[in-house]
């Protein structure tokens, strides 16, 4: 499982895009994503979410990542708010766009950022 888990990530970073490893919950998916930004030589940030964060965190979030380069795997992403992911997307769709255009700055929330091409952002959701 886990190397199929590896192709996937990478084949999806590859076209600029991020991840979303699915199964029940202790099955590794955190773990795997984990593993695999330290064997590409990728820091990678764990962060727990929860229904206290706001779009405003998000952004920042973001933009540090951007700047970074790092990856960012959200653990128990179904626990933000509706009203905070719909927002959440629109910035994430801003990135992706940037990562697809090959842009070195690009603006992110009312400001412009450099952007590092190797950052990532991965999801885990846990059913229930």
């Amino acid at each position: 499982m886990t190397d199929r888990c590896y192709l996937t990530l990478t084949g999806a970073l590859h076209l600029k895009l991020g991840g979303a490893p699915a199964g029940p919950a202790g099955t590794g998916k955190t773990e795997t994503t984990k593993d695999l930004g330290k064997a590409l030589g990728v820091n990678c940030v764990v962060f727990n979410c929860g229904d206290n964060l706001d779009y405003k965190f998000m952004g920042k979030f973001f933009s540090g990542l951007c700047q970074s380069g790092a990856w960012a795997c959200f653990d128990e992403f179904n626990r933000i708010d509706v009203e905070v992911l719909s927002v959440v997307a629109q910035q994430l769709l801003t990135i992706q766009n940037a990562l697809k255009a090959n842009l070195d700055k690009f603006w992110f929330e009312g400001r412009p950022i450099r952007l590092v091409p190797t950052c990532g952002v991965f999801i885990t959701m846990n059913p229930g």
